[in-house]
């Protein structure tokens, strides 16, 4: 019997709205560099992409990547952040779409869908989709299985009901759709219900080589800034209110008390890192937030970044002597590596709570690092709690006192259980989570969608909608600016 045919070497483009540093991002760059690695020619387009806050591989040239900056902003008065998402979005697709735009034979589009009719209908091309999240339920707030909280008045619910018909109705023209867990398709089910396909499951890889030991360069000055002999706790999310980093910093402090009296472990230091965008409120909020809670804490700190970033941070008292918090915002790539590879790194703590996939478990796990996650969501599928001889991590509700119990445990494992848990860690996420298996499974979906032929006909009722809604208010703020 003939073995399958490996799929044709295919033109792809990526449509990303903002190429910075997030979860998100990480996976669009990882798959980019497998769909690479598999042959394929890939480029990234993306309203948003500044050298100095973002991944190494899409400021290096490993990746192309056309940034088409936007003539409009991201938000007006503090508001409309959805709407201008949008509004930025179809901005890039006129240029994806006019007549000396290089031509491809799919599309991999990913977090807005507002782009999907249109390069099916004009560009006549067909469109993989992938769904991290619905964001009609992350605009309503904290996402609770099987319900919304909701927030806001009236005008809010007017304003946001033809933004969500919006997203479902542009997801809905995707001829492959994607998510990157099945929490996540479960929700997407839930929610979209006049989308009568069930999202498939391509879980977000990582590139395990760049988490070796030997990528990391012991002389680099990034690395010397974070590198330290004594006991270190890791979390890595970006700096959003939604990560909850401040469960992290209760937790330790109570951990802290805990193992006062034990010699190797009362210097241990908690180290948050994560994206940072000066430009975004709610990443300011959080981070403003999470300074008082370790002043509440009686927690002393200290606040770093990378050469490469030079983002302006408001001038904050810190402790530059053995801080018990480092707070370092938009690491490099060596440096978490380098901190993840640390043998002083004994546990990596993931905050947020009904997180849609969370690569943060995942770098842990592939670096050996015992993981302790929230007990719902993506987590719960990359991380095995029981039988404890299966043992990949620690799933616990999100409260310090069970964080800090369970720290407990973690940090004072036996050598030999430690070891042995690095390994099953290890094998788990290269056998389920590596950039090549996310790659193929994504090389899978494009080729499948390119097999379906190219898109005939014409659907009037989207120019109608596009022309009616957006462009006048556009007009308008263009003229007030």
């Amino acid at each position: 019997m003939p073995a399958p045919r490996a799929p044709r070497k295919l033109r792809i483009a990526f449509v990303h709205p903002d190429l910075g540093i997030g979860g998100a991002e990480r996976l669009v760059v990882d798959a980019a560099l497998g769909l690479q690695k598999l042959g394929h020619s890939v480029d990234i387009y993306t309203s948003h992409h500044d050298p100095k806050h973002c991944f190494d591989e899409t400021r290096d040239g490993t990746l192309s990547v056309h940034a088409i900056d936007p003539p409009f902003p991201r938000a007006f008065k503090g508001k409309f952040h959805i709407f201008f998402s949008h509004a930025r979005q179809l901005h890039l697709t006129s240029h994806l779409l006019c007549s000396n735009a290089t031509r491809y034979d799919v599309y991999f589009v990913d977090q807005l869908s507002t782009c999907v009719p249109l390069l099916r209908m004009f560009g006549h091309t067909r469109v993989v989709f992938y769904c991290h999240f619905p964001d009609k339920l992350l605009a309503d707030g904290a996402y609770v299985e099987d319900r919304i909280q909701r927030k806001g008045g009236l005008l809010k619910r007017i304003y946001r009901f033809p933004m969500d018909w919006l997203e479902e109705a542009t997801t809905r023209q995707a001829d492959i759709i994607l998510a990157n867990s099945n929490f996540t398709a479960r929700v997407f089910q839930a929610h979209f219900r006049s989308i009568q396909v069930t999202p498939e499951v391509v879980y977000p890889g990582i590139n395990l080589a760049a988490y070796e030991v030997s990528s990391v360069d012991d002389k680099d000055p990034d690395v010397l800034q974070v590198a330290s002999d004594r006991p270190t706790l890791l979390s890595l999310n970006r700096f959003e209110r939604k990560k909850n980093a401040a469960l992290a910093i209760n937790a330790f402090a109570r951990l802290r008390e805990k193992v006062s009296t034990t010699p190797h472990l009362k210097s241990m230091r908690l180290v948050i890192a994560g994206g940072y965008d000066p430009r975004l409120e709610d990443n300011m909020m959080a981070f403003v937030l999470l300074l008082d809670r370790a002043k509440a804490n009686s927690l002393t700190y200290d606040i770093v970044q990378p050469r490469s970033s030079h983002v302006n941070v408001p001038p904050f008292h810190t402790t530059k002597d053995n801080p018990d918090i480092l707070f370092l915002l938009n690491f490099t790539t060596s440096q978490r590596s380098a901190l993840l590879s640390s043998p002083s790194t004994l546990a990596l703590l993931y905050t947020p709570e009904n997180e849609h996939f969370g690569i943060g478990p995942v770098e842990g796990m592939v670096c050996g690092v015992p993981v302790l996650a929230c007990d719902s969501g993506g987590p719960t599928e990359s991380i095995i709690d029981y039988p404890p001889k299966d043992r990949t991590g620690w799933l616990r509700k999100p409260d310090p006192d069970v964080w800090a119990e369970a720290l407990l445990e973690i940090v004072t494992l036996p050598k030999e259980e430690r070891v042995a848990l690095g390994e099953r860690e290890k094998r788990r996420a290269q056998e389920n989570f590596g950039m090549e298996a996310m790659a193929k499974g994504i090389e899978t979906a494009l080729d499948r969608a390119v097999k379906m032929g190219r898109i005939h006909g014409f659907n009037s009722m989207w120019i109608v909608f596009f022309t009616l809604v957006f462009v006048p208010i556009i007009a308008t703020i263009l003229f007030n600016r």
